[in-house]
């Protein structure tokens, strides 16, 4: 036992140094909100351990979930979420002269509070208007049974379509399956029909991941896309090489398998969440197998990736506008 414990102990030690090397690839610097680095990025949100993420391209925004609210049924005790912070962070950066925050589209990319929960918040806000809202039509038989009964994920999608009907939002099941231009970026989805081969592997099989490509570069948003779940399986080919990987399910069990990240190639990695947290091998896989360069947003206090003109990605932190 205690042989391994040294080894697990120097392992550790090294992919932290490795870690700090590759990262070191990027200059990130501290977010001026100034636009130096032009207008087309994606804005991944410091919501700790939930996924928020803004994309803005020539002036247009968009969202791709919404980070954890204030009442996610899973939670048994009082606790502050990210709801105010969501919020002034769209007044702070996609806001017009006239504080109105236009959003072209929202994706929800999955039925869990933790990715969807804020759009409750978002949708009632009077300031704000979307033009379409993707979200697939929550199906319990995907899932775990502990998910429908204890975590509500029903009650919870329910409740996000029931706002965005009421504000007079276009709401789209059925997830286009073409890709789209947003701005300069070319944006496809994945896993916009789940196979029922999938049904009961757990709410994280339904997720949908986001493509988006500028000038030779790209980048795919994971969402929770697990190997457990089989939905990484699902999608590693159509999906093909990448610059930049949000990492699945915030780099917990089953997320960026290797056999993944071989298809992927990713040199870029962020994750919506603590890099102490990410579990030890999906750590290994990213930085002992890919040499990918990893960011954390709870680290970093959030991180922008700017797709430049000259086919460049340059990265910021501390993203929060006053």
């Amino acid at each position: 036992m205690v042989p391994l414990m040294i080894s697990v102990f120097v392992l550790d030690i090294v992919t932290v140094a490795l870690s700090n090397k590759y990262a070191a690839r990027y200059t990130v610097t501290a977010e001026t909100f100034d636009g130096r680095f032009g207008d087309d990025k994606i804005h991944f949100l410091n919501t700790a351990n939930s996924d928020a993420i803004l994309i803005e391209s020539n002036g247009r925004f968009a969202v791709i979930d919404s980070g954890e609210g204030n009442s996610n049924p899973r939670r048994k005790n009082p606790y502050h979420g990210f709801e105010e912070y969501v919020i002034n962070y769209l007044n702070g950066v996609a806001a017009d002269e006239n504080g109105k925050v236009h959003l072209d589209f929202a994706l929800g990319t999955h039925c869990h509070y933790d990715h969807i929960g804020c759009f409750d918040r978002i949708f009632t806000d009077s300031d704000i208007t979307v033009g379409t809202v993707y979200l697939k039509k929550y199906d319990p038989s995907f899932g775990k049974e502990y998910e429908y009964e204890r975590w509500r994920l029903g009650d919870v999608y329910e409740k996000i379509v029931e706002d965005a009907i009421d504000r007079g939002f276009k709401v789209v099941s059925d997830l286009p399956t073409e890709p789209f231009m947003f701005g300069d970026f070319k944006i496809t989805f994945y896993n916009t029909v789940t196979p029922v081969s999938l049904k009961g592997r757990g709410e994280n099989a339904q997720s949908v991941g986001v493509k988006l490509e500028k000038g030779g570069k790209s980048a795919f948003l994971a969402a929770d896309i697990t190997s457990v779940s089989g939905s990484e399986q699902l999608v590693e080919d159509e999906v093909g090489d990448v610059d930049l990987l949000k990492i699945g399910h915030h780099g917990y069990y089953g997320s960026s398998s290797m056999r993944f990240l071989k298809k992927l190639k990713p040199e870029i990695a962020i994750v919506t969440n603590q890099l102490g947290k990410i579990y030890p091998n999906v750590k290994w896989n990213l930085i002992m197998q890919a040499h990918a360069s990893v960011y954390a947003t709870y680290d970093n206090d959030g991180v922008t990736a700017y797709f430049t003109d000259d086919g460049k990605i340059m990265l910021t932190n501390h993203t929060s506008p006053a």
